[in-house]
C-alpha cells in the first residue's frame, strides 16, 4: 500500500495508473491547485472570476445537491469521481467516514488541500474497477459520473455493469445518489449544447458511436436502477441543473415549481437560443410531463435485500 498524508487527509496511490487522463487542461488545474494551497476563504462567482471551470470545481453552490439526500451521521459513504471535492466536504460534515474514488491525482490533490482539516476523508486514486472494494457502505454517490461509465467499467453494457457493481458495494438497504443531466432536458430543446460534447441537440437526435458519454431519460434511468437491484425510486429535480442548483424539487413540488431560477448555469460556451425555457416550463405547470424535461436529475434508489452480496466488488 502506497499513501501520503495532505493534512489529515489520507491519499492512497496504490493502484493510480501514473497518467491523469481526464484534466480541464494543465494550466487551469495547476491554478485550481494553486487556490486551494493557498488562498484563504476562497469563493467564486461567475461575475468575479471569468474562468467556468474554476467556478464549476471551487463553487460552493455545488453542495446544494446534498440537501435532498439522506445522509446520517454514523454513515459510511463512497464516493465514485469524486473530481476536486466539489460536495465531499460537505458529505464529510454529514457523515462518519467518507471514502473517494478518483482517477486523476491532481484533482485528488486539490480535494486533499481543500479539506485538509477534515480527518473522516481518505482518497483511492484510480480506476474504480481496479479497486477492490472489500466493505459494505451505507451510500454510495455519483455525481456528475454515471454518464462517464465507459472510462470506469470495460464491459459490453458498462453503465447495467457499473450500477451491478456497485449494489454489492452497498449493505442491504443502502442508497446510491446519482446526479447527471436528462437527455431530454428543456434547455437542450432550447438550443443548449449538450453538456460532455458541446455540440446542440446531440443528445435529443442520438449519440454517435464515438461519443464515450451517454445521458438518460427519467425511464431510461428506471429501467436501469431496477433492473440492476435498486428498489424505492425516487427523482428530484435540480434548476437550473445539478451543477450549480439554486433550487431543488421533489417529485410533488415541480409541478407547482415557481419561475425565476437562472435559465443555465454552465458560462463556458454560446447557445443559439430558440426559445425561452422558463416560459415552457410555465407552460407545464400541473402536469405530469413536467418532470420529463427537467434539465437535471437526483435519483436516490435503496439496495433491496439478497441483491449483490459479494465481499469484494
Amino acid at each position: 500500500m502506497m499513501t501520503e498524508k495532505i493534512g489529515k487527509v489520507t491519499l492512497d496511490t496504490t493502484f493510480y495508473s501514473g497518467v491523469d487522463s481526464y484534466s480541464d487542461g494543465d494550466e487551469t488545474e495547476e491554478l485550481i491547485l494553486d487556490i486551494v494551497k493557498n488562498e484563504e476563504g476562497y469563493e467564486y462567482s461567475h461575475r468575479e472570476y471569468a474562468n467556468w471551470a474554476v467556478l464549476y470545481h471551487l463553487s460552493r453552490q455545488r453542495e446544494n445537491i446534498v440537501e435532498p439526500m439522506t445522509l446520517m451521521p454514523e454513515d459510511e459513504l463512497l464516493e465514485i469521481g469524486a473530481g476536486m471535492g466539489a460536495v465531499t466536504g460537505a458529505f464529510a460534515r454529514k457523515c462518519k467516514k467518507v471514502d473517494c474514488i478518483e482517477l486523476s491525482k491532481r484533482r485528488s490533490l486539490v480535494n486533499a488541500y481543500r479539506h485538509r482539516d477534515m480527518d473522516n476523508i481518505n482518497i483511492y486514486i484510480g480506476n474504480f474497477q481496479d479497486i477492490p472494494v472489500t466493505k459494505q457502505y451505507d451510500v454510495v454517490t455519483l455525481i456528475g459520473v454515471f454518464e462517464y461509465a465507459y472510462y470506469y467499467i470495460d464491459a459490453r453494457t458498462p453503465y447495467t455493469a457499473f450500477l451491478e457493481r456497485i449494489a454489492a458495494c452497498l449493505k442491504p438497504g443502502g442508497r446510491i445518489y446519482i446526479a447527471i443531466e436528462n437527455k431530454l432536458g428543456m434547455k437542450y430543446f432550447a438550443g443548449y449544447n449538450e453538456d460532455h460534447t458541446g455540440n446542440a441537440f446531440l443528445g435529443i437526435e442520438g449519440y454517435r458511436n464515438d461519443d464515450r458519454v451517454r445521458t438518460f431519460t427519467k425511464s431510461q434511468l428506471t429501467d436501469m436502477l431496477s433492473g440492476s437491484g435498486f428498489g424505492n425510486i425516487s427523482f428530484y429535480y435540480p434548476f437550473p441543473d445539478y451543477k450549480l442548483p439554486t433550487v431543488i424539487y421533489d417529485e410533488d413540488t415541480i409541478k407547482q415549481m415557481p419561475v425565476g431560477y437562472a435559465k443555465h448555469s454552465n458560462y463556458d460556451s454560446d447557445a443559439c437560443v430558440t426559445f425561452d425555457q422558463v416560459k415552457a416550463f410555465e407552460s407545464l405547470r400541473d402536469t405530469d410531463e413536467i418532470s420529463l424535461f427537467a434539465n437535471s436529475f437526483l435519483i436516490e434508489a435503496v439496495k433491496e435485500n439478497g441483491s449483490n452480496e459479494s465481499k469484494v466488488c
